[in-house]
């Protein structure tokens, strides 16, 4: 009985390790190309902190900068009570075009970031795995370069979302600032 849930245990795991593995990356990535503002559109995430703070997220905005030795700046402004937050992340090039890690400092969380598709003018989609000492998690973003997005691009991100096992719930179309919150689903 032990040896059966271990081995149950085990293919789930190696079934998510599988599913991150199957995340491709965009095609002929070109970094330089993805640089710029950009605004988050959508975001879902299977992580407790996504659900005990997802009615309280808005739209924010992300400036993407090429550093010298070709790693990539994130710099995220978002509005927390009535005052904007800045949170700056490094995403360390990999030996795979389009996909990027992070490790949080505050958390000591590792992030595998993928570049999921993008036409780099108009949107792009990016897959995170995150993993830490208490368990993974899945995350989702959509970037605009507008505030607005086509209802396709929208459709095609909750499907993608879909795809990496969120649910509907976990699954969350941002409002502008100034804007009450609502849900996809």
């Amino acid at each position: 009985m032990h040896a059966t849930l271990l081995s149950i245990l085990g293919l789930a795991l190696l079934g998510a390790l599988h599913a991150q593995d199957g995340v491709s990356v965009q095609t002929d990535f070109q970094q330089d190309k993805l640089t710029g503002r950009w605004y988050s559109i959508g975001l879902a995430s299977n992580s407790n902190w996504f659900k005990e703070k997802k009615h309280l997220m808005k739209m924010c905005t992300t400036v993407i900068s090429a550093t010298a030795d070709g790693n990539l700046e994130v710099t995220s402004t978002y509005p927390k009570g009535d005052q904007c937050e800045k949170r700056n992340s490094l995403y360390t090039k990999t030996e795979q075009p389009g996909r990027f890690s992070y490790t949080s400092p505050r958390w000591g969380s590792k992030h595998d970031i993928r570049v999921v598709e993008t036409n780099y003018e108009e949107y792009a989609l990016v897959a995170t795995q995150i993993s830490k000492s208490t368990g993974s998690s899945t995350m989702v973003l959509l970037y605009s370069r507008t505030k607005e997005l086509s209802p396709e691009r929208l459709e095609r991100f909750t499907q993608f979302s879909r795809e990496q096992g969120l649910t509907d719930e976990e699954i969350l179309i941002l409002p502008r600032t100034g804007e009450s919150w609502r849900g996809r689903g």
